[in-house]
Order: C-alpha cells, then sequence, then structure tokens
C-alpha cells in the first residue's frame, strides 16, 4: 500500500521565502519512495511524501517550524492512500 502524507502551511507575511527554505531544508528520520515541494499564491508551501505502509503506519513529518514567527497559521496535514493511477477512460480499478 502506498500512503501519501501532506505538509501543507502558510508562511507570515513576507516570509514565504524562509518557509520554502526550512520545508525544503528539513531531513525526515526516514527516506520516502518520494517527496514533492510546492508552492503556491498566498505565500503556501506544501510537500508531500510518499511511503510503502499501511494507512496507519507510523511515518516521520514535517513539524512546526522552532520560530513560531514563520506561519500565519498552523500547518495543516492530511494522509492519503493512493488508488493507483487514473486512466485516460477512468480511473483504474479498485
Amino acid at each position: 500500500m502506498t500512503v501519501a502524507l501532506m505538509w501543507e502551511a502558510k508562511a507570515a507575511p513576507g516570509r514565504a521565502d524562509e518557509l520554502l527554505a526550512w520545508a525544503r531544508g528539513r531531513r525526515l528520520a526516514a527516506e520516502p519512495l518520494r517527496r514533492e515541494t510546492f508552492t503556491a499564491p498566498g505565500e503556501r508551501v506544501l510537500v508531500i511524501t510518499w511511503w510503502d505502509a499501511p494507512y496507519d503506519a507510523e511515518l516521520p513529518e514535517l513539524p512546526a517550524p522552532a520560530d513560531g514567527g514563520l506561519l500565519a497559521r498552523p500547518a495543516h496535514r492530511w494522509r492519503f492512500t493512493s488508488l493507483g493511477p487514473d486512466r485516460p477512460d477512468g480511473p483504474a480499478a479498485p
């Protein structure tokens, strides 16, 4: 099973570059299958990691930055189970 962990945070005004650098520089206790970092308008940073693990496995996640003033609000975290890639003619069979 593949589990994706998503971590999304909104930087304090004017601190998006610092938040991005913090997120990209943060190493996890274990290496995921894949890790990708995104940005979006509104000074948002999103990090998704993919793991070969059960849905409820204990997995390393990005913490909140130690610099409490770096974020405009607490980070959001979500966990998803992959259903596999979608096909052009419709979703993959479960």
